[in-house]
């Protein structure tokens, strides 16, 4: 069990967020139901929280209530190796109501931000060459899903 885990709010859903979430990224699973029992607050068997993992990394999701929706203060980076990895988990975290966010941002259909990011982003937007960066910056700010190609193209000048 990993220190930290991110815990994810949900209003009544959290068990339906799961279970896309873990048919989304490989490596995951369910670890744990908890549901409400007798003394509430919930009605009794439905879902109070849930632990699980995706990519190994260990999560939490609780029915909480309506107060505190999901935003954009807070998402959760996705590395993705290349292009084919980063078209296929954009298409899976927008079924069924997800929204495309600029600069390779997604919100799924549970108001959940995810940013999904070719690892070759990053490097191009750190290049030493300050100019090469700036180029992939530009570049980057005018796209919705994060294209690899063309930022190298743009990074490179062309």
């Amino acid at each position: 069990m990993q220190k930290i885990a991110p815990c994810l709010w949900f209003n009544g859903n959290a068990e339906q967020a799961v279970k896309f979430y873990v048919s989304v990224f490989k490596r995951s699973k369910i670890t744990s139901i908890m549901r409400h029992g007798d003394a509430g607050p919930g009605k009794k068997g439905s879902v109070l929280m849930m632990e699980f993992k995706l990519e190994g990394q260990d999560f939490m999701a609780l029915n909480g209530g309506a107060d505190f929706p999901h935003s954009m203060a807070i998402s959760l980076y996705v590395h993705c190796k290349d292009q084919k990895e980063t078209d296929a988990l954009w298409r899976k975290l927008l079924k069924g109501g997800g929204k495309e966010i600029q600069c390779g941002w997604v919100t799924d259909k549970f108001g959940v931000s995810w940013q999904i990011i070719p690892d070759q982003l990053p490097k191009l937007l750190m290049s030493k060459d300050k100019a090469k960066s700036d180029r992939a910056m530009k570049a980057m700010m005018q796209m919705v899903k994060i294209d690899i190609k063309t930022l190298e193209r743009a990074a490179a000048g062309a």
